[in-house]
């Protein structure tokens, strides 16, 4: 179902869009991702509206049966840089995340809050692991959700239909990147 409206207090949240990330092999290309994030991250700021980039600098310390890639767990030394074509400003809010969402262990909820925030959009990678994970947490929070499910991808084609098709519309509202450039007026 398309989002109908936004709230005057949004703020943009784009998860994990890091050169250690958009290197993954993807269900969508990586940089069509980003583009789309870089077209939000404009819109947003254009209005003055919180941008939140969020990275991730490592893994939850649990054992799980999936292992991690990388040399026992460590990850090179510009894995966390943002993508470039962001175009990080000064007064973008950039939180740094340990486990899949941006919400657990961060202050983002105090960002958010501070500025007034009621609602946020949300794109991303993965899908079905760190979007979902934030959209989750903001819906349990009391935000209004919206995920601009053209601007972001999984590495798994099935995970990512999932997410939108099951799970996004029960935490929120989805749509283009277009669409919600529009609802922002």
């Amino acid at each position: 179902m398309p989002a109908t409206a936004l709230d005057p207090n949004t703020a943009l949240v784009l998860v994990d869009l890091q050169k250690g990330i958009t290197g993954l092999p993807t269900v969508h290309p990586t940089a069509e991702v980003v583009e789309r994030g870089a077209r939000l991250t404009g819109a947003f700021r254009e209005r003055g509206l919180p941008v939140v980039l969020v990275r991730v600098v490592a893994g939850a310390p649990g054992r799980t049966e999936a292992q991690r890639g990388g040399g026992g767990g460590q990850f090179p030394a510009d894995f966390a840089d943002l993508a470039p074509e962001l175009g990080r400003e000064d007064g973008d809010i950039v939180v740094t995340k340990h486990t899949w969402g941006a919400f657990h262990g961060t202050d983002l909820d105090l960002q958010l809050r501070r500025r007034g925030a009621t609602q946020v959009v949300l794109g991303g990678i993965a899908t079905s692991i760190g979007v979902e994970s934030t959209a989750r947490a903001a819906y349990a929070h009391g935000y209004h959700v919206t995920l601009a499910t053209d601007a972001m991808t999984d590495m798994d084609a099935e995970a990512h239909r999932n997410s939108v098709e099951k799970i996004f519309p029960r935490l929120g509202e989805t749509d283009s990147t277009d669409a919600i450039i529009g609802l922002l007026g």
